[in-house]
């Protein structure tokens, strides 16, 4: 079902039950899924793949070239997971080169109007752009993150699995697993992302245990690196536990997000989302 208006190249393979709406133009080394929704004024182009199931909505830009002085012309990729929703002005960049060549994005993810995904970067499953959230290039996101409206993040950051940052935030930093930032231009760690966890199922005592855990890792006295041996012994065996202590030993090429006092009062702040 593609409309009189559209523009498929020659070469662009398309799926089964793929819908392209009026205006929308297709590269000659796309590739669309089966049940794909392009609704109208969608620009594919590149080495893209767009996953089974996929909507997308007007205006969103995908494949283009990464925005890297560094990129050298070469055949990068872009490849998009299934069952995503891409709203109104989303944009996502192929690799570089020297950055692995591909910018992945997982499945079942929401990205809202006007979100922007750099080159090479990797993007989890379910998880949330809120509207004009936007990542740098080399930027990691793990499972579940959610990101909201005008959130920022600098490149080679990695954002753990079930994270979120909240609105009108920047993080400069990597953010722990089920961690919780805010704070502006720079945001802090501020307490965990419960409502999230409960949400995908933890129960009181994965609460408990974690919120124990992240009190002495962050709130607690003494040199990081021994409370960080500290709370592998005691907590490494909780898997939610394990999942910060093996995020924060992978040692990213930024530091860790963190409180921005040890005064911060967490019991009150980490219910927040």
């Amino acid at each position: 079902m593609i409309d009189p208006t559209a523009r498929v190249a020659d070469g662009a393979r398309i799926g089964e039950g793929v819908e392209i709406g009026p205006y929308c133009v297709i590269g000659p080394r796309v590739e669309i899924g089966d049940g794909v929704r392009l609704i109208a004024h969608v620009h594919v182009t590149g080495l893209t793949t767009v996953g089974a199931g996929t909507l997308v909505y007007p205006f969103a830009s995908l494949g283009t070239p990464p925005q890297s002085v560094h990129y050298r012309g070469g055949a990068t990729r872009l490849v998009i997971g299934p069952r995503c929703e891409l709203r109104e002005g989303v944009t996502m960049n192929t690799g570089t080169e020297d950055g692995g060549g591909i910018t992945q994005i997982g499945e079942g993810c929401l990205f809202m109007v006007g979100s922007h995904v750099g080159h090479d970067c990797r993007v989890g499953n379910s998880v949330t752009f809120a509207n004009n959230a936007v990542i740098g290039g080399h930027v990691t996101i793990g499972d579940n993150v959610f990101l909201g409206g005008q959130a920022a993040v600098h490149q080679h950051v990695r954002i753990g699995e079930g994270a979120m940052l909240a609105g009108l935030s920047g993080a400069s930093g990597d953010l722990i697993p089920f961690g919780f930032a805010s704070g502006g231009q720079i945001a802090d760690l501020v307490g965990l992302n419960v409502v999230g966890l409960t949400r995908r199922g933890a129960t009181r005592a994965d609460l408990h245990r974690l919120r124990r855990a992240y009190r002495a890792l962050f709130l607690a006295g003494g040199v990081f690196a021994d409370r960080l041996d500290a709370v592998a012994k005691e907590f490494g065996a909780d898997p939610l536990v394990e999942k910060v202590i093996a995020f924060i030993r992978a040692d990213g090429k930024r530091p860790l997000i963190q409180p921005a006092r040890q005064q911060h009062s967490h019991d009150r702040r980490d219910n927040a989302v």
